[in-house]
């Protein structure tokens, strides 16, 4: 009986052992889920705090974000305003500051000598119109030798460039009485074509004389006839000039002509045809060994109906020849004629041939010794065939036209043929013995 209730003693020993065992197991775990739980909430309370932080700077992004768009909005509007602005200041003439760097249209050159007065009057002529283009058309006054009141009266103006060719070599001439001026103007105008176009780099030049005034159109109508001149390399030069422009035989101020007969008296070169002209330029008469058929080579020229131009210089190295009968009767143009916008491609030479030739065309033959007579009477355009030289001089001393010829061509002809008013809007067409065939006019 001992013996069992000892073997209860020693398994409730047992039993109490294991009970404090695990229980002491159990409190280890507990305390070390205790830890573990500690850890986790101060974790979870770590992220919560870092997640309000993360909130907090989206917050002020988003808030920079919305201040960065507002700003982006109010710049935008600004650079609209700006343009806005810029767009007004050119329309009100701000542009014109920038053309101080385009490429002139041409240089203009007054050709000069010894008379001051003369001088002046041209200078006067030409700023009034060139001032307000003067980016487009640079202004200089040549002198040929050293008169003091030429040079002082070119150097007192500040809006152009003085040049002064002194050249005291002996001219010599080649026939017995020939005027030295004419010797001395070839020279003068072959260096200042030569500095102009290689020293100073002109595209183009046009070259005026000091005796002459120019129309309000004159710039315009060289701007305009500079890209035919660019154009077609059958232009020789253009020219502001009419021989028969006297009054009585104009009347279109829109009228532009080709013609094989070199009129100058305010007339434009391109460089390119200069490279010709210069290494051979005469030694005197130089405009009419322009018109020899040699050195035209079939090219023409553009001249208008009515004057560009006016020449006042009675007294000169011409010694006035021709100027009651015909330069001072000279109409100059008084129209401002916006010439950039008119079409001039009918004077290109695979157009003008056809253009003049339905002209032409359209216009009564009328002959006999009275034909200014039936001229006269004949409502619309007349033309009057003509068989040699002799015969076109007398026919055009009735009308009261320039009679001369150059190499075969009568002053301002194409193809032969003089156009010219007579006292109304009708034109007088005088027609060579072949320039029917020429415009391809048959059986008319």
């Amino acid at each position: 009986m001992a013996t069992v209730v000892c073997d209860y003693r020693f398994l409730l020993l047992l039993a109490a052992l294991a009970f404090i065992y695990i229980q002491m197991r159990l409190f280890g775990m507990q305390s070390e889920y205790a830890d573990r739980l500690a850890a986790a909430v101060e974790s979870e309370s770590h992220c919560t705090s870092q997640m309000r932080l993360l909130i907090d700077q989206i917050s002020m992004q988003q808030g920079r974000i919305v201040v960065l768009e507002e700003e982006s909005k109010r710049r935008e509007l600004e650079c609209g305003q700006l343009k806005a602005l810029v767009e007004e200041l050119e329309r009100k003439g701000l542009q014109r500051l920038t053309d101080k760097v385009q490429v002139p249209v041409a240089a203009v050159v007054i050709m000069a000598c010894n008379r001051a007065d003369y001088l002046e009057r041209t200078i006067k002529s030409v700023l009034k119109y060139q001032s307000s283009v003067a980016s487009k058309y640079p202004l200089f006054v040549s002198q040929d030798g050293s008169n003091p009141d030429v040079k002082s009266k070119a150097l007192s103006y500040d809006q152009l460039t003085y040049m002064q060719h002194l050249d005291y070599k002996p001219v010599q001439t080649e026939r017995p009485g020939e005027l030295i001026a004419y010797y001395k103007i070839a020279s003068h105008y072959k260096w200042a074509l030569d500095e102009l176009f290689y020293k100073h780099k002109f595209n183009r030049v046009i070259i005026l004389e000091d005796d002459m005034e120019i129309a309000p159109d004159f710039f315009d109508y060289f701007e305009a006839t500079a890209a035919l001149l660019e154009k077609d390399k059958s232009i020789m030069a253009v020219s502001s000039w009419n021989d028969n422009g006297q009054k009585q035989f104009v009347h279109d101020p829109y009228a532009l002509y080709r013609s094989d007969f070199f009129p100058g008296l305010g007339w434009m070169l391109a460089r390119s045809t200069w490279d010709e002209l210069s290494p051979k330029w005469p030694k005197a008469y130089w405009d009419d060994w322009l018109r020899l058929k040699d050195n035209r080579k079939g090219r023409q020229f553009i001249r208008p109906e009515i004057c560009r131009t006016y020449n006042f210089g009675e007294h000169g190295s011409s010694l006035g020849q021709f100027f009651k009968q015909y330069l001072e009767p000279i109409k100059m143009n008084d129209v401002q004629i916006d010439w950039k916008s008119m079409d001039l491609s009918y004077l290109m030479e695979d157009k003008f041939t056809k253009h003049f030739a339905d002209t032409v065309k359209k216009a009564k033959p009328i002959q006999g010794t009275d034909v200014v007579l039936k001229a006269y009477n004949i409502d619309g355009d007349v033309r009057i065939e003509y068989k040699d030289q002799f015969a076109f001089e007398r026919i055009a001393r009735q009308f009261g036209i320039f009679e001369e010829w150059k190499d075969g061509v009568p002053r301002a002809a194409y193809k032969g043929i003089v156009v010219f008013r007579y006292q109304t809007s009708r034109r007088v067409f005088l027609i060579g013995p072949d320039s029917l065939k020429q415009l391809g006019i048959e059986g008319a």
